[in-house]
C-alpha cells in the first residue's frame, strides 16, 4: 500500500515522558517532552473496532497512520486537536515495514 500525502492531513505532537527536577522542591518529576512532529491520518474506532477492543479488555480508542520512524515506541504518546494519546502498539506496513507505522492509541485521561 502507498501511503499517499491526502491521508497525512493531521499534525500530531509525539511525546514521551522524560524525568526533570521540580524547581521549587527539588524532587524528580516525569514530564511529556516533544520530540518530534509528524503528519498522519487520525481514526476514531468504528463501534465495531470498540466491541472488540472491549472484548480483548484494552482500552484502545483511536488509530493513527503516519509515516515509518524507527524513533516512535509504546509508551510514548500522540498530543492531537488538544488531546493526548497513549501509544498501546506500534504496527509496521507488511510490505517492508518501512513505509508507515499504524498506532494502536488509548485517550490519556491523566493528561491535565
Amino acid at each position: 500500500m502507498t501511503l499517499l500525502a491526502g491521508r497525512l492531513r493531521h499534525r500530531f505532537d509525539i511525546q514521551e515522558k522524560r524525568p526533570t527536577r521540580d524547581p521549587d522542591s527539588g524532587a524528580v518529576v516525569s514530564v511529556w517532552v516533544t520530540v518530534a512532529t509528524a503528519r498522519g491520518s487520525f481514526e476514531p474506532l468504528s463501534v465495531r473496532d470498540f466491541i472488540s477492543a472491549a472484548a480483548a479488555q484494552t482500552k484502545l480508542s483511536a488509530r493513527s497512520l503516519i509515516r515509518y520512524r524507527a524513533d516512535v515506541k509504546e509508551k510514548m504518546r500522540l498530543r492531537h486537536a488538544g488531546k493526548a494519546f497513549l501509544i498501546q502498539g506500534v504496527l509496521p506496513d507488511k510490505e517492508s515495514g518501512r513505509e508507515y507505522l499504524t498506532l494502536l492509541l488509548s485517550e490519556d485521561l491523566s493528561d491535565g
